[in-house]
């Protein structure tokens, strides 16, 4: 997605916003998404008391210090958690692909005295693009479409929401968008009051902001419902068109990339083709280069990232160590096994350990290997023992999608656990039951019951896209680690601990690592070429 920004700017709230210039301005829906991610007015704050700031936007925290908060003066957004240019020229933060810099996300005070998210902020550049097994979203898969995740964001936690209120907030929101006077800056800019916009007739909105009738809805007459839901939909198409550089659908901007081009080696899978034989073709190619050309320092340079625009000898040593599977004593990061090229995710869910290794370090050795977890039938008919609150169960305990505490032995967050046939969660369960039944029958299990598939979904997590890594630390699901040497580490141990029959759920793809000590600088150096300045 390409976007020339203009010189003007304004103020909404205290933020200070970047707009479209209307020469070469994005379809209309997008154009609109990116107007409702910006809205202020549809947290819960917002509807308590209009005139007040939330304090958890005053400031915007990195892992180490604060920095003058983004949207101070206003409630939650999108953006909020989602940052892509507010600190762009700040030599303290920089750029962001729609991730925020903090370990967890900041959400608003309420009476269950929550400070932050459960989860770090992932990046939504790439998040939608298509994939085999279908989409799902959230690091737990907890959401069939984006539009479900939307939804869902809106009304929930982050926006300040307790399970429960979700009837209170489509109403606010709704309301929000009928009531909207068009003075706002957001709406001098983007075409006006929010009727007029999204009913999309009106003789004088500009052609790049009408939308296509696909996208319109007559607020005057639309349900509650059916408001929040184009609302959705909106944001979504936003959402969607966050992707990175390609030409003829081919990634084209990090010095990886352009390593692949110099030496003409396969870019992306032949039709057909499954993502685990092109990487096994790549790999092959690699190893079989007689004369190979450098990416030198020169021929291109960075913007947004403080590192040369380069890929050499310790870039190529960790490319193969990343691809390669080490059996025995050989060599390898087998990181391919789940961060398959060219995109260098495979959407699906793994437990890498890090789970296991935090409750373990709170509780003691073989903790979490110990911890009691109920059989399917006992857990969902204890629902508010074990499972996440929800509307239908708004007083469920939700102790395995917790933060593990010292004081609180038996809550940690288990992931996919939570959702994998959960009643309350049915839409995703179809295609998270094929993604899991693949991964049973290779392991020559041919039981495809949810009751036999719910041990493989502890402690799995959602496996992100490693492209342009440098805009979205820090690292992992939990945001524990500010460096990617730590998160290398990490694999290590959980390596190690899956060998030695100590890791619960071990993903097979951890049996297959064999790293040195320098074996982590080389992997380093080859996941840092993968940025790319995004814009």
């Amino acid at each position: 997605m390409k976007r020339i920004l203009i010189a003007a700017l304004f103020f909404i709230s205290g933020l200070q916003v970047q707009v479209l210039n209307a020469e070469e301005s994005d379809p209309a829906e997008i154009a609109i998404g990116e107007r409702l991610t910006l809205e202020t007015r549809f947290a819960q704050l917002y509807f308590a008391a209009q005139n007040q700031a939330d304090s958890v936007l005053n400031t915007t925290q990195t892992t180490t210090s604060a920095l003058p908060g983004a949207f101070a003066g206003g409630t939650m957004n999108c953006r909020a958690c989602h940052m892509v240019d507010e600190f762009a020229e700040n030599p303290a933060a920089g750029m962001r692909s729609y991730t925020d810099f903090a370990q967890r996300p900041p959400v608003p005070v309420r009476s269950d005295t929550q400070q932050t998210a459960l989860r770090n902020s992932m990046s939504m550049v790439n998040i939608a693009i298509p994939r085999v097994q279908g989409e799902l979203f959230h690091y737990d898969g907890e959401f069939n479409s984006m539009e479900d995740l939307v939804r869902a964001t809106l009304t929930g936690r982050n926006y300040g929401w307790l399970p429960g209120e979700a009837g209170i907030a489509i109403k606010h929101i709704a309301n929000i968008i009928r009531q909207d006077d068009g003075r706002g800056e957001l709406a001098q800019e983007f075409g006006g009051r929010y009727r007029k916009v999204l009913q999309g007739t009106a003789n004088d909105i500009p052609d790049e902001l009408r939308l296509d009738e696909i996208y319109r809805i007559d607020v005057n007459t639309a349900s509650d419902s059916e408001i929040v839901d184009a609302v959705a939909k909106l944001i979504s198409a936003y959402v969607n068109d966050l992707a990175f550089s390609q030409q003829q659908s081919v990634y084209d901007a990090s010095p990886y990339d352009l390593f692949l081009k110099k030496n003409n080696l396969p870019v992306k899978p032949e039709p057909g083709e499954s993502s685990e034989a092109y990487n096994q073709r790549l790999l092959d190619s690699l190893n079989q280069l007689q004369a190979v050309r450098f990416v030198s320092q020169g021929e291109r340079e960075f913007t947004t990232h403080k590192q040369a625009y380069i890929f050499g000898e310790e870039e190529l040593q960790g490319m193969k160590l990343f691809f390669s599977r080490a059996d025995n004593i050989q060599r390898g990061g087998n990181c391919a096994s789940c961060h398959t090229a060219p995109h260098f995710s495979d959407f699906a869910f793994h437990n890498t350990g890090l789970t296991q290794q935090n409750y373990d370090q709170l509780h003691g050795i073989d903790a979490f290997l110990k911890m009691d977890l109920p059989g399917l039938d006992k857990r969902n008919d204890s629902y508010d023992d074990y499972l996440p609150a929800t509307e239908k169960h708004p007083q469920a305990s939700s102790r395995f999608r917790s933060f593990p505490s010292k004081n609180r032995p038996g809550y940690t967050d288990l992931g996919l656990w939570n959702v994998f046939a959960n009643p309350d969660m049915p839409e995703p369960q179809n295609k998270l039951k094929s993604i899991l039944c693949k991964q049973a029958q290779r392991h020559t299990n041919n039981d495809c019951s949810n009751e036999s598939l719910l041990p493989l979904t502890i402690a799995a997590f959602k496996t992100p896209v490693l492209r342009d890594l440098g805009h979205s630390s820090p690292y992992m699901h939990t945001g524990q680690f500010d460096s990617l040497r730590q998160s290398v580490a990490m694999y290590i141990n959980s390596s190690v601990m899956a060998k030695a029959g100590r890791l619960r759920n071990a993903d097979d793809a951890l049996h297959h690592i064999h790293l040195t000590e320098n074996d982590m600088e080389y992997l380093v150096a080859f996941l840092k070429s993968l940025n790319e300045d995004y814009d």
